[in-house]
């Protein structure tokens, strides 16, 4: 049955009309998914930069200058986790990034000037003359919501919330700012803008999406390509406050079937170009120097190896002059190839590749494919050729290292004060008020305010992915240096004008306020991490909920700031509410809603709301994939909504009848606060093998060999404490077969959070069917960990594959096989990144 949650002239033939007047023919289901491309139905646009004969002649006096393994190194793009200087100089590579999670000496917290020390590294080693020309070389970073791996550094609202403001002008100066900061450490190089169109908001990367409206996403695409490079044809063109732009994800990887990250888009052409397409034409149409394509498949054929799409419409239909680069290992998803050989992505017309720890054999592999014609020279030429002008172009072959560029070392940029007042413009713009009964809101900051919640006083939760790390976790504030979060916003504005603040994350309070503000939402999480079988709002639910209604219970007006990667079924919260305010991930200037929700001392506001919804949001936790223009459109809060102070509109009840049905699994959790995630069970075996399932809080083997009580954590009966009396095994059993490859590949681990109570014997398994899998001793582990204290304990996927599980069928996620003496807590075991302990994979 349904259950309530009680917790359960540039560009010609440019797209026309979208938002209102997506039609129907556009929209409509295809008749038949084909990945046939029609080149002459997509917009042709005019490339800005005008032919250059100088750059031309530079351009073939040096490729024939090169030999071919200078030119095979051109195209290929190493983590520097996994390539050092001299790597770079001996194989002659075109380029290197820094990942996610990789940074100078791999240390994830470091400052601007361990950055631009270590981009000197690299790019002496580049140009050091020893045999043939001197390339200068490209460095890579995700910049994707301001240089976000820079301790420091000005951090901007996520994507999501750009979209809401409405206001292409202020993108493009958040992109000069980037620029300026990303260049003031040395590097050249921003894999941004996100220029995908989400279509599901299931999918994990949702909030790099500016919005479900296609023309939103093109008009910020043409802004935040020209912030990050200038305008072309201007002097400041890829000048030394400038970088090389890269449009991304190229194409339809918001259309990703089930909202699953790196997945099938299972759509005609018609939508591919009328929705997925309209941010390229108009990136193109202002010089941007590269594209990345696409993990993601289109009717079954991956991006990266579609030569249609990448050569005839990118590069021939939209005259694209720069170069198109893969992602993450992306060539290893294509039908016959490897991460270390697949000549299929360059012959499609892919010019760089992105094989960041699989560059050595990639290199050689290639070297092989054009020695034997299985890459045409003519390809490879046209290839570097790309990359060589675009080096040009941003003029490395004459600015010196990158400490001596016109911005290296100028770390006064770094989160500058006028970088930080335009973030802090783009939180209040982004701001979107979906409930103000009784006008709460604006608030007089000369009552006594309690501002509470798990977000209230929390920067990695004001951010979200993409922060400081990959997945943005496993950091506090102390990361985060001239940062404001929401409460001292609110703290700072309150106490200058006279009134009292008090900050206490649980609501219990010293002294009852006369307003409550409660900051609460989603976990930082990127890419596949956020994928999510609904849309219901789950993280920590039921005690924010349960906050909200103490609160109100005890006569207190209470305002939500929601923080969220995107649209979410939060009805019970909502009702729970005086005033909502969706605050998305609105990054390091939290002062910025204290602008908006606080008034003047006189009473009048201090700024409104400005932001509209660029999703629509959904009615519930099972709408999915709702979007503008939809047949049978009918979401909550239609896309354009958002109130003003000036809006007299009160929101009624609304019902929390979420319209999911039984249990559904959390994607990557298998025990949650002591339970079995849905379409998991708990099992204990003892001795004799007899397996005992069970949701209760204590439970025994049939044998009596292995206990299960309930424990304490963080809250009560949140974990469970396992005593083996002789031996026997627990195990969380999947009630189907559970892909992992794709975390398996992305470098995740199985994370449990445990204590050590007594320490013994013990094996740790993951199981692939009756006679597959891997046990691994974790005696040794267990026993170096803290006795009596909680902690997260990892093991790579990828380890447990080396060791026989087949990560595309896992049937047993967890089983932990012990001995008698053996005494250890569980509160949660999933998938996950960061951990205080990972475990060193044996050898076999």
């Amino acid at each position: 049955m349904s259950v309530s949650r009680a917790r359960a002239g540039v560009v010609s033939m440019l797209c026309v009309s979208f938002v209102a007047g997506l039609s129907a023919s556009a929209m409509a289901a295809p008749q038949a998914l084909s990945t046939k491309v029609h080149p002459s139905q997509w917009p042709s646009v005019t490339w800005p930069l005008a032919d250059n004969a100088r750059l031309d002649a530079h351009v073939k006096a040096l490729l024939a200058k090169m030999s071919l393994r200078q030119k095979v190194g051109q195209v290929i793009v190493a983590d520097i986790g996994s390539v050092t200087p001299a790597y770079v100089r001996t194989y002659h590579l075109g380029a290197i990034l820094a990942g996610g999670d990789s940074a100078p000496n791999g240390k994830n917290f470091a400052d601007a000037k361990a950055w631009l020390t270590l981009a000197d590294s690299y790019a002496r080693a580049a140009m050091h003359p020893d045999n043939g020309p001197a390339i200068p070389l490209l460095i890579g970073i995700d910049a994707v919501h301001g240089h976000n791996n820079v301790v420091g550094a000005t951090l901007f609202p996520q994507n999501i919330a750009l979209g809401a403001m409405r206001d292409p002008a202020l993108i493009r100066k958040i992109g000069a700012a980037t620029a300026a900061e990303v260049r003031a450490t040395g590097i050249n190089w921003a894999y941004a803008p996100t220029i995908a169109v989400p279509r599901n908001d299931r999918w994990g990367r949702t909030y790099e999406g500016y919005s479900e409206d296609p023309k939103i996403v093109a008009d910020y695409a043409a802004a935040m390509v020209e912030g990050l490079q200038g305008k072309p044809g201007s002097k400041h063109f890829l000048d030394g406050s400038h970088v090389v732009a890269t449009a991304k994800h190229f194409l339809g990887d918001g259309f990703t079937k089930d909202g699953k990250d790196q997945g099938d888009a299972e759509v005609s052409e018609t939508q591919l170009r009328t929705i997925a397409g309209p941010g390229y034409p108009r990136a193109v149409a202002e010089g941007v120097q590269s594209v990345m394509a696409s993990f993601s498949s289109w009717n079954g054929e991956k991006m990266s190896a579609n030569k249609g799409l990448l050569t005839d419409v990118l590069k021939g239909r939209m005259h694209f002059g720069g170069f198109i680069v893969g992602d993450w290992n992306a060539q290893g998803q294509v039908p016959g190839c490897t991460n270390t050989d697949c000549p299929a992505v360059i012959n499609a017309g892919m010019d760089m590749v992105m094989a960041p720890d699989s560059w050595k054999g990639f290199y050689q592999s290639t070297l092989k494919a054009v020695q034997d014609g299985t890459i045409a020279m003519s390809r490879l030429d046209d290839a570097v050729t790309r990359i060589l002008k675009a080096k040009m172009r941003l003029g490395l072959f004459h600015e010196g290292s990158p400490s001596q560029q016109p911005l290296g070392g100028h770390f006064n940029v770094v989160g500058s004060a006028a970088h930080r007042a335009i973030a802090r413009q783009a939180v209040r713009e982004s701001l979107v008020l979906l409930k103000n009964n009784g006008h709460v809101l604006p608030v007089s900051p000369k009552a006594h305010i309690l501002v509470a919640g798990e977000g209230a006083n929390s920067l990695p939760m004001q951010n979200g992915g993409w922060t400081l790390t990959w997945q943005g976790s496993g950091t506090t504030n102390a990361n985060f240096p001239g940062a404001t979060s929401i409460w001292k916003g609110i703290q700072q504005q309150v106490t200058a004008a006279g009134g009292s603040a008090e900050l206490a994350p649980d609501g219990h309070f010293k002294h009852k306020p006369d307003v409550a503000i409660v900051v609460y939402g989603e976990h930082p999480y990127a890419e596949f991490h956020g994928d999510r079988p609904n849309v219901d709002f789950t993280t920590n639910a039921e005690q924010d909920l349960a906050l909200l209604k103490r609160l109100r219970a005890q006569g207190i007006k209470v305002v939500s700031v929601f923080l969220s990667g995107r649209p979410l079924w939060v009805n019970p919260e909502i009702n729970a509410s005086d005033a909502f305010v969706a605050a998305w991930l609105p990054g390091s200037e939290g002062e910025g809603i204290a602008d908006v929700l606080l008034a003047k001392p006189d009473g009048r506001p201090q700024f409104d709301f400005h932001g509209k919804l660029g999703y629509s949001w959904p009615r519930t936790a099972t709408q999915t994939h709702v979007n503008v223009g939809d047949a049978h459109y009918d979401p909550l809060f239609k896309y354009g909504y958002g109130l003003t102070y000036e809006s007299h509109r009160q929101l009624p009840a609304l019902s929390e009848d979420s319209g999911l049905h039984g249990a559904q699994a959390q994607s990557g959790e298998y025990l949650t606060r002591g339970h079995a995630e849905a379409g998991m069970t708990l099992r204990l075996a003892g001795t004799d093998g007899k397996a005992v399932s069970t949701k209760a809080t204590h439970a025994t083997s049939a044998d009596g060999a292995l206990t299960m009580q309930a424990v304490d954590k963080a809250a009560q009966e949140d974990a469970r404490r396992f005593t083996w009396n002789g031996r026997g095994t627990v195990s969380i059993v999947a009630d189907a077969p559970v892909d992992m490859s794709r975390e398996a590949n992305g470098e995740e681990r199985l994370l449990m959070a445990l204590r050590v109570d007594h320490a013994g014997s013990a094996q740790l398994a993951m199981r692939c069917g009756e006679q597959c899998g891997a046990s691994l001793d974790v005696s040794y582990v267990l026993a170096s960990l803290p006795a009596g204290q909680w902690t997260t304990l990892a093991v790579p996927l990828k380890c447990l594959a080396k060791h026989g599980v087949d990560m595309k069928h896992v049937t047993v996620p967890f089983a932990m096989h012990g001995a008698k003496g053996l005494v250890l807590s569980l509160t949660h075991v999933g998938l996950g990144t960061h951990a205080d302990h990972v475990m060193a994979c044996p050898s076999r």
